[in-house]
């Protein structure tokens, strides 16, 4: 059978696996908060709170009220009197009669209750609003842990790679002086234990890089496997003192806004529950239907204002103590907040400063471990040194390698969750 050109194409495209662009961390960012159920649930929080929002307005406009209904009675309802000294009977409607009314009931005082809880709905609005903003703060710090967990898996994995290439090269020279007669076989049986040991660490830290991808893709809702590209670009450093941050961080964090929100929502509704103890006045107007043959006017217009005012309930009151209570216990909050979010900026900034001074110090050492190998390798294949010291040479080098990448991400990771302090990731 013959395939032509164009049919081994086609196959090449059906079996070709899709090619991933390289991803940013607000690429990230995007996709995770379009994705995660938490800032959608945190939506659905904030659009209700609109619409109870709307309700408390709503109280503000004429509701109408249509009924209607069908009685019938045992008997004919009738007066009793006497006409020229006999008594007599007199029909004073049907037996059976329809009735029907439409109401139009509209509130024109209400000493504050309306007003108040109106305030509060809106208060109440704005607090889920901060709150979305702080589910979408945590999210992004969740996501840029993983994304910088997986350049550090990836790092880690490298040196591991590069541990297991150099300890080969150092078995081949230990085989070789063996061979010649001039090391013991207790260095190359040493030597070849520390190459088993170094392969195994790489399949560790391909595993485990494995497991931050997919914990990548978790927080972004895809399939755990799809494969992950990303670019190592990251936000530039926030600039200011320790105490124009912190004041940075007080002035715009939503979790303060909403906690200073919560509680006036409560007051007002407390004020509103007050209010109603006040006099309530409405006016109602409508149209009302009796149906009775006997009856001139079966149908009717009618007007009427109403005041009512409670002049005791046994539960108003603490209702609205218990609000006011509850106000109280969130402005504690709040001012605890403060005190955490000041300690949180401050324990961000000086991880910057340290991991900032930990990756200088690790990257100066780095030629010297690379130089200390060399020296101890070219030292143990002359035989002025011995196995151990080029282990402990190879050992040394890992470990800074290690140090360099750990404190070049926690750099990162410092510097983003100083932003997150600040509200301004």
């Amino acid at each position: 059978m013959l395939i032509n050109k164009n049919s081994l194409l086609i196959i090449a495209l059906i079996f070709a696996k899709p090619v991933i662009a390289a991803e940013t961390l607000e690429q990230a960012f995007a996709e995770a908060l379009s994705q995660n159920q938490r800032i959608l649930a945190a939506k659905a929080n904030s659009e209700a709170s609109e619409q109870q929002l709307y309700a408390a307005q709503g109280q503000r406009l004429p509701q109408l009220y249509v009924s209607t209904g069908y009685t019938q009675f045992s008997e004919t309802p009738a007066i009793q009197t006497e006409v020229n000294g006999q008594p007599a009977e007199f029909a004073a409607s049907q037996a059976g009669s329809a009735n029907a009314q439409a109401i139009v009931s509209m509130p024109v005082f209400t000493s504050g209750r309306i007003s108040h809880s109106i305030e509060a709905a809106e208060a109440a609005k704005v607090a889920m609003r901060h709150n979305e903003v702080t589910t979408a703060l945590n999210i992004k710090l969740q996501v840029a842990d993983a994304f910088i967990a997986i350049f550090r898996a990836e790092k880690g994995l490298l040196v591991a790679q590069n541990h297991v290439n150099s300890l080969n090269a150092h078995v081949k020279d230990v085989t070789n002086l063996y061979q010649q007669g001039m090391v013991a076989r207790n260095d190359l049986l040493a030597s070849q234990v520390e190459l088993s040991n170094a392969q195994q660490d790489v399949i560790r830290k391909d595993n485990q890089l494995n497991i931050a991808k997919a914990h990548f893709n978790q927080l972004l809702y895809r399939d755990l496997s799809t494969e992950v590209d990303l670019v190592e670009q990251f936000p530039d450093a926030l600039r200011g003192t320790l105490t124009e941050l912190s004041q940075q961080a007080l002035s715009q964090r939503p979790e303060l806004s909403a906690l200073a929100l919560q509680a006036h929502a409560l007051e007002q509704q407390a004020a509103s529950e007050d209010a109603s103890l006040w006099p309530q006045v409405n006016i109602n107007g409508g149209y009302q239907y009796q149906q009775n043959r006997y009856q001139v006017h079966e149908g009717m217009w009618m007007a009427n204002a109403t005041l009512e005012w409670k002049i005791y309930d046994g539960s108003t009151r603490h209702r609205s103590k218990a609000m006011s209570q509850q106000a109280m216990a969130l402005q504690s909050q709040r001012n605890d907040l403060i005190s955490q979010i000041q300690l949180q900026v401050r324990q961000s900034w000086l991880d910057v400063q340290e991991t900032l001074k930990r990756t200088e110090v690790a990257q100066s050492a780095i030629a010297q471990a690379d130089e200390n190998l060399k020296v101890s390798t070219e030292r143990y294949q002359q035989g002025l040194s011995s196995h151990t010291e080029v282990l402990d040479a190879e050992d040394l080098r890992v470990t800074t390698h290690n140090n360099y990448n750990n404190a070049r991400y926690d750099t990162v990771m410092a510097k983003l969750n100083l932003r997150r302090a600040l509200g301004a990731l």
